[in-house]
């Protein structure tokens, strides 16, 4: 590689690190969910709550966030976002209620939520558009290593060290990683005076104002389930489903969370790849999220007593395997930025990105919360059956919302008739 490029490369792989432990933070909770609720005083459900927290101001953080990049530069927001993360694992280190636990998930969801902008705002103001798209995908996949060492690496931490050296561990990769910032991203030069900024209160007004618009409505309504329903999965209920419904060991639900997390770190290369050849975003993303509902009903239907328990299925194996597959749909999820992007004005194209990053989180929240309450009083099966049902119904919106955009698009594609 030239210098040149290496100069680019380096603070591009830096800062998708920063994404790496933002992954790892936040489907930590899955493979310590037991240990973590017994410690702090609370229940397996109820810790499903408290969790909602990180999703929560992870989304408030996304448009301060996109402004102060504009403002101060990717390093300055990067260190202060690595700076509020590291205070939150010390936090989540020494939580010893539902109290200061819910605390330490606010501080990690502030400070985690740049942390994909940040590489993303560096590519877009250094590199080519052909060049930023392949760093895109890169940069998705390095972040998407998170999860994987979230998996069988951090059980066999928490197995030997406890939970709490999870959190000591990120802290201090947080720290590396501020350091590393430092010494290889380079500040931004100092630009032209500008005319003042717009206020926040202006910035979000416009954002919500593109959310709600015709155009972008078939995407945010599948977005705001989307992500949530990935998340719920590999981020919260998958290690409690392992231990307690299957009862594999931790090390060993961890090894069963690995296809799952493989297929999210892989797939959205290949969903881009063949919606690149099909031209078929609208059919990928439906039936990717209507086929993902179906898995997890079959998951729920293979438990013992269930209609489809025995055979290939009801087991641990079989469900690691249904995990993947759903993965794998659910790989179709980036394309509804490149949906929202086409969906919109150039010029506000970038908007209407920031406001699909805010309905994904936003959706997170409220689907965690309303998770735990449910696995609170229902139990985990019904959990799986409600993000099945909302998956179901929000790609149906999904598709009744922009099937009058696809009809007027193949119209406009269709060559004009002859006299």
């Amino acid at each position: 590689m030239s210098s040149p490029g290496l100069l680019i490369a380096l603070p591009l792989v830096v800062l998708a690190f920063g994404h790496t432990l933002s992954n790892l933070l936040r489907t930590l909770p899955a493979i310590a969910t037991d240990v973590i609720s017994t410690d702090i005083g609370t229940t397996t459900a109820y810790l499903g709550v408290l969790t909602g927290a990180y999703h929560l101001f992870f989304a408030l953080g996304q448009i301060p966030v996109g402004v102060m990049l504009d403002r101060l530069g990717v390093k300055a927001v990067s260190l202060a976002l690595l700076a509020v993360a590291t205070l939150g694992c010390v936090a989540g280190a020494l939580a010893n209620g539902p109290a200061s636990f819910f605390a330490a998930q606010a501080f990690l969801g502030i400070g985690c939520c740049g942390m994909l902008l940040c590489p993303f705002a560096l590519a877009a103001k250094t590199l080519p558009p052909l060049r930023f798209s392949m760093w895109s995908g890169l940069i998705v996949s390095i972040g998407n290593c998170g999860m994987l060492l979230s998996a069988t690496p951090m059980a066999w931490l928490i197995e030997r060290h406890g939970w709490r050296t999870g959190f000591w561990l990120s802290a201090a990769l947080a720290l590396i990683l501020g350091a590393l910032v430092t010494l290889i991203v380079r500040s931004p030069e100092k630009a032209a005076p500008q005319a003042p900024s717009r206020d926040l209160g202006s910035e979000l007004r416009e954002v919500l104002a593109i959310t709600a618009s015709p155009r972008l409505r078939g995407p945010v309504l599948l977005a705001f389930t989307s992500l949530a329903a990935v998340l719920a999965v590999r981020g919260v209920w998958g290690g409690p489903w392992f231990m307690e419904v299957r009862e594999l060991s931790r090390i060993e639900a961890g090894n069963a969370l690995i296809p799952l997390t493989l297929a999210m770190a892989v797939g959205p290369l290949v969903a881009g790849g063949i919606d690149r050849i099909t031209s078929a975003r609208r059919v990928l993303l439906a039936g990717g999220h209507l086929m993902a509902g179906f898995l997890l009903l079959l998951v729920v239907a293979a438990v013992p007593g269930g209609w489809l328990h025995g055979g290939l299925l009801g087991s641990a194996t079989s469900d690691a395997w249904v995990f993947f597959a759903f993965g794998c749909c659910m790989s179709t999820q980036p394309l509804l930025f490149a949906m929202g992007q086409s969906s919109t004005p150039k010029e506000s194209s970038g908007k209407a990105l920031a406001a699909l990053n805010l309905v994904f989180f936003c959706g997170t929240a409220f689907h965690q919360l309303a998770s735990g309450f449910i696995a609170s009083y229902f139990g985990m099966e019904a959990v799986f059956v409600y993000f099945s049902l909302a998956l179901v119904g929000s790609a149906g919106l999904f598709v009744h919302c922009t099937k009058r955009d696809s009809l007027v698009e193949a119209a406009h594609d269709m060559p004009a008739k002859t006299p």
